[in-house]
């Protein structure tokens, strides 16, 4: 009889996590999270409009599948994603999708949303969409950042982090810099330990605010002119489709 090739032990594991993301609740609870936050049950519940306990079960899946972790204060139970592995996982998958495939927006609430996610946003704790590309971009071009063997800061963007005052975590595990395929531009952005470092100062210097609750962001008047200063970016290159 002819030898057949065993089966490979990573596909039922593999199976099981498209399971767990074949189902558009969990995976709208997963975007949702990409704004690095921690949110409730109820919250996310309401954001994808759907019962209480309809949420609590599809949270339990995820968190059993090892996509969320749980954390619990007093009453409440907040939920977050496991860590940063499984944030590019879900804006890599959600960059794969094709977009004659989605689903045009039914009210203005959701195409004012759609185009908010596009301009900026957080993708877990670095910054996505069109400002992450620009700042990429830029970064790139001042030759702080090198894509052409895969993203690596410079000497001159390792001081240039120096000089803003921005401190980054050389020893930790994480890649100080690597790229990440940004689902509404189809072009990677600045991830990594760099990425994320620039993502808490522009928030915390009050360069980016975020839009409403979820999280879409956007350059605040002292963040278009901080962005000119510092990486030459004029606030038109953010407006521009």
């Amino acid at each position: 009889m002819p030898r057949t090739t065993p089966p490979d032990p990573a596909a039922p594991r593999l199976a099981a996590l498209a399971a767990l993301l074949a189902d558009e609740t969990r995976a709208s609870f997963c975007l949702a999270l990409l704004d690095g936050r921690a949110w409730t049950a109820g919250e996310l519940a309401r954001g994808a409009g759907v019962a209480a306990s309809t949420a609590s079960e599809h949270l339990g899946k995820l968190v059993t599948g090892g996509l969320l972790a749980e954390e619990r204060q007093g009453r409440h139970r907040y939920v977050r994603l496991a860590d940063a592995r499984t944030a590019q996982l879900i804006e890599e998958l959600a960059a794969h999708t094709h977009p004659g495939t989605r689903t045009p927006p039914r009210t203005l609430r959701e195409a004012s949303l759609q185009h908010a996610l596009a301009r900026g946003r957080t993708c877990y704790d670095h910054l996505a969409g069109r400002l992450g590309i620009r700042v990429t971009d830029a970064m790139t071009g001042r030759g702080l950042l090198r894509q052409d063997t895969g993203f690596a800061l410079t000497d001159d963007g390792m001081e240039w982090f120096g000089a803003l005052g921005v401190p980054l975590d050389t020893a930790s595990r994480r890649p100080l810099a690597r790229g990440c395929l940004d689902w509404t531009e189809r072009r990677p952005h600045l991830a990594g330990t760099a990425g994320a470092a620039l993502c808490r100062h522009v928030l915390d210097a009050g360069w980016c605010e975020r839009v409403g609750t979820g999280r879409a962001v956007r350059a605040t008047p002292t963040g278009l002119r901080a962005l000119r200063e510092h990486l030459g970016i004029e606030p038109a290159a953010l407006d521009a489709d």
